[in-house]
């Protein structure tokens, strides 16, 4: 189990400068300064687009083209209009997201890109910077009513708070825990995980299971409950890996391991089929093609190689 257990999305370079947000003298300095760097969302208003048009829009930002892209980062004297979030600071530089209200406009050099498909192959900094600017604009597009009365919500703390207009009560951005655990065994001598395909994939596409923890609930009680749910195995010993920013709208995933120990009767019908593989059963799966394995961005392709203990071929 040698494999890097940091998942993609949450690698970072850059300080997240909480101090700072609130200093409105700083972040005024910091936005007329020329070292400042600001990374360009594509946004718009949620009345014309709907939410979820527009929280996939969000994802998208320009990065450069090529084997080795990076963020298409600009000065503020360039910078589109739009709400301006505080990422951080690194090296005595700031660096700001805007969520614009256009479309993004892609040079000879650039494209739009998602964090879901680029957010794997970008360095430390840039995939700090982009999975930050992603969950704060998507929390503040969706957010404009207070959620105690119904009044508008301002901006406040450079993108990191919204405060109620009528009652003048702060709300931070939201976060929804979501337990993923690879389950094992050892069957005969030999270590088996247990992977799990959805009814609603293409044929061969197979994961780790998932789910979001219950109001009340711890999340290693999450992680022996939706195992049962899901795939009528009973499980013990869960131990955390890692966990992993998903703003897709809000989520944070967190990584489990656990020993199955028994069964029981599944009672749900998100999982369609579940299969034991072997170490050398799921490379040759993977290499043939036979299985599909989760995308590199994901925390569940994480939990998958570190149990493996190195990279395997293929994703969605």
């Amino acid at each position: 189990m040698d494999a890097d257990p940091t998942p993609r999305l949450s690698r970072s370079a850059v300080d997240p400068a909480g101090h700072l947000r609130a200093d409105d003298t700083w972040l005024d300095q910091a936005w007329a300064d020329p070292r400042t760097r600001v990374l360009a969302l594509e946004g718009g208003d949620p009345s014309h687009h709907g939410w979820r048009a527009l929280l996939a829009k969000q994802s998208r930002a320009l990065v450069t083209t090529g084997d080795t892209p990076e963020l298409v980062l600009t000065g503020p004297e360039e910078a589109p209009e739009g709400e301006r979030y505080l990422l951080g600071v690194e090296d005595g530089t700031a660096y700001f997201a805007v969520r614009s209200q256009g479309e993004l406009a892609p040079t000879g050099g650039s494209r739009p890109a998602s964090l879901r498909e680029i957010g794997a192959i970008l360095g430390d900094r840039d995939t700090g910077l982009l999975t930050r600017a992603v969950a704060l604009a998507n929390w503040n597009a969706t957010h404009g009513f207070c959620p105690r009365c119904g009044s508008p919500t301002a901006m406040a703390s450079a993108g990191h708070v919204r405060v109620c207009e009528r009652e003048d009560v702060q709300q931070f951005p939201r976060t929804d825990p979501a337990v993923i655990m690879l389950v094992h065994r050892e069957r005969a001598g030999r270590e088996e995980a247990l992977l799990g395909h959805n009814p609603h994939w293409p044929e061969g596409r197979f994961s780790v299971l998932a789910g979001f923890v219950d109001a009340g609930e711890s999340l290693e009680q999450a992680v022996i409950r939706e195992v049962a749910e899901e795939a009528g195995v009973v499980v013990e010993d869960p131990r955390y890996l890692a966990s992993q920013p998903w703003p897709f709208p809000r989520s944070l995933m967190v990584g489990y391991t656990a020993r199955a120990v028994a069964e029981t009767e599944p009672t749900d019908d998100e999982i369609a089929e579940t299969r034991w593989f072997t170490r050398e059963g799921l490379a040759r799966a993977a290499h043939s093609g036979e299985v599909v394995l989760p995308g590199r961005v994901s925390i569940a392709r994480t939990l998958i190689e570190h149990w493996y203990g190195g990279p395997l071929p293929g994703e969605w």
